[in-house]
C-alpha cells in the first residue's frame, strides 16, 4: 500500500458512535496521513442538517468529502485506494 506524500487536501467526514464503516474509513485516511475534520452526528443536530444538505439522499454514515468534493462512504473510499486515485486527491 503506496502513502500520500504530505497530504494537504481538506478531509471532512461525518460519523456516527460505533459505527464500524466509519472507523474503518478513518483508519485508513489516518494511514494516510490526512488531517481529517471529523463531524459526529450521533444526536442529530445542525451537523447531519448539513451533512444531508451536501450530500443529498445520503442517509448513513460516514460521509466524506475531500476538498469539498463528496466521495462518498467507507466502500467508496476503500474503492479509490484500490484504484489508486486515494492519493493524488489527498495531494491535492
Amino acid at each position: 500500500m503506496s502513502e500520500a506524500a504530505n497530504p494537504v487536501a481538506t478531509v471532512e467526514i461525518y460519523t456516527k458512535w460505533g459505527c464500524p464503516y466509519c472507523s474503518r474509513a478513518l483508519a485508513l485516511l489516518g494511514r494516510k496521513g490526512a488531517n481529517v475534520t471529523e463531524y459526529d452526528i450521533t444526536f442529530g443536530g445542525e451537523k447531519r442538517t448539513e451533512m444531508l444538505e451536501r450530500a443529498p439522499g445520503a442517509m448513513t454514515v460516514p460521509q466524506i468529502f475531500i476538498n469539498g468534493q463528496h466521495v462518498g462512504g467507507s466502500d467508496d473510499l476503500a474503492a479509490l485506494e484500490s484504484a489508486g486515485k486515494l492519493d493524488p486527491m489527498l495531494a491535492a
